[in-house]
């Protein structure tokens, strides 16, 4: 092999190399910007769409409806915490900040932030339904799949 075609071989070799890194740096920051989308029920039992329980620390947005009587402020600061519940489990979300106006017990909401344990998430954002004409087509399945409603406002099946 002579000098020119040798050079030329290794500059293609340090060209896609840096190709490669530049691809795996834009997949590992996009993986690390990524809110996935749970129901109560997965974050705790890992079933459905996910198939694996998300881990403490992962950012992630979860929908469910407020159960009734679990909502308790702090009357000094602006600290929320409530219950999240779908037909068969219920976690518990920690907010600091003004809900939305549409926020109430029974209402369905999203909350965005991050699962600090197994059944705990610290939501950074809440989001309330405010119409029954329009949701994501993947929170209407997850909301039917894991939803039932009941005589007494709290879901059947699995509750303590």
């Amino acid at each position: 092999m002579n000098q020119r075609r040798k050079n030329r071989l290794i500059l293609t070799l340090v060209v896609l190399a840096g190709l490669g890194i530049a691809t795996a740096l834009v997949m590992y920051a996009l993986r690390a910007n990524i809110d996935l989308f749970y129901t109560p029920s997965e974050i705790i039992y890992g079933k459905g769409e996910a198939q694996q329980k998300p881990e403490p620390g992962q950012r992630l947005r979860v929908g469910g409806m407020v159960m009734p009587g679990s909502v308790k402020r702090d009357p000094h600061t602006l600290k929320v915490s409530f219950q999240l519940y779908d037909n068969s489990g219920v976690i518990n979300v920690s907010y600091e900040g003004i809900l939305p106006d549409l926020f109430r017990e029974g209402q369905g909401v999203v909350a965005q932030g991050v699962l600090e344990d197994s059944r705990h998430v610290m939501a950074k954002e809440v989001l309330a339904k405010h119409d029954e004409k329009y949701t994501p087509p993947e929170i209407t399945d997850a909301m039917k799949k894991n939803h039932r409603p009941s005589t007494s406002g709290v879901s059947q099946g699995g509750l303590p």
